[in-house]
């Protein structure tokens, strides 16, 4: 396989935005139960691009240089949407972004620049032994969103391919292969067993090409570790054990991934798109009106979710500073 050129040329620099101004708080109300809460994506772009995409992008990509068994599987006859979804990706990128990424074609001779990261590759469209990488592996190390790949048979969806660096503890060495339900076995019965699952399944079914749907998913996680795979639970588990209400402020983040999901024209599968930010409490309560949504939702969360989101042994930590907050703000 070819390897990447890399070119001298001036990289191009993104700029800085307030994080208040463009993270995807999740809560529309005072209160959270799990839904269907998807909407239409009026983009329709997979990507979005923040200031932390070199640091993502190089957290991505030694991941997946030095544990690539959990961070990157698929089987072989995902191949053909691969491209598709590269396809697709490349496409949006020059036409969303011509200032940081430029695709020339000549056939099925194909050269992609991302001038973001100064990188160059040429190679031949379909030709696998082109590319350093699977083409969904490639085209994911240069945008900050895990890929997954559903392939749909026979009226199911399988999980055949996926780069999924940022996961919210699942992992994707573990589910290659399953069944949609399958993967979400392991969510509280109020999604499994009222029916919720199997409706959002059936809902994904009759996805059609064109009109992708988004969704917030949430938790919480301690320090901004965008990595909380459960084979590294070791490392990043045992830091629960640190909150105090004193220190919860900078130590504990909100974490929301921005997931979306389009229908592919050709394969007719299912390319899912996530996009994991994180904003700490400190951060999130200069928005007072998100603030005082939080503590509800937190006040009325039953005790299940809070302990399949991962931080029940936390959450009175978390509880506690925000009301602190909440007295200090109604005082002024």
């Amino acid at each position: 396989m070819e390897k990447i050129n890399y070119i001298s040329i001036q990289r191009e620099k993104i700029p800085n935005q307030p994080i208040l101004k463009r993270f995807p708080f999740p809560f529309k109300g005072n209160s959270y139960r799990y839904s269907n809460n998807s909407e239409p994506l009026h983009s329709k772009n997979v990507l979005e691009i923040t200031p932390e995409y070199f640091e993502e992008i190089d957290l991505k990509r030694h991941l997946l240089d030095t544990e690539k068994e959990r961070t990157y599987q698929s089987f072989t006859h995902s191949l053909e949407a691969q491209w598709e979804i590269l396809e697709i990706i490349m496409n949006e990128m020059i036409m969303e972004h011509p200032q940081y990424f430029s695709l020339t074609k000549d056939g099925s001779s194909w050269t992609f620049c991302n001038r973001l990261l100064g990188e160059v590759q040429s190679f031949t469209f379909g030709d696998l032994s082109s590319l350093p990488y699977e083409p969904l592996d490639f085209i994911g190390r240069h945008v900050q969103e895990d890929l997954i790949y559903l392939a749909q048979r026979d009226g199911e969806l399988y999980m055949d391919a996926g780069q999924l660096c940022f996961p919210a503890n699942w992992s994707i060495a573990f589910d290659l292969g399953m069944k949609f339900l399958e993967i979400h076995s392991p969510v509280p019965k109020a999604f499994t067993g009222s029916g919720l699952a199997e409706k959002v399944r059936s809902f994904i079914l009759r996805m059609e090409a064109g009109k992708p749907w988004t969704r917030f998913n949430w938790s919480i996680t301690v320090e901004p570790i965008l990595d909380t795979a459960p084979e590294t639970f070791d490392e990043w588990g045992s830091k629960k054990e640190n909150v105090t209400v004193d220190n919860a402020g900078h130590l504990v983040c909100l974490r929301v991934e921005d997931q979306r999901l389009f229908r592919l024209p050709r394969s007719n599968g299912i390319l899912f798109g996530i996009h994991t930010h994180l904003i700490t409490l400190d951060e999130l309560c200069e928005n007072q009106k998100w603030m005082n949504q939080f503590y509800n939702v937190l006040m009325d969360l039953p005790d299940d979710l809070a302990e399949y989101k991962g931080f029940i042994s936390y959450k009175d930590k978390i509880v506690k500073y925000l009301e602190k907050k909440i007295e200090k703000s109604s005082s002024v």
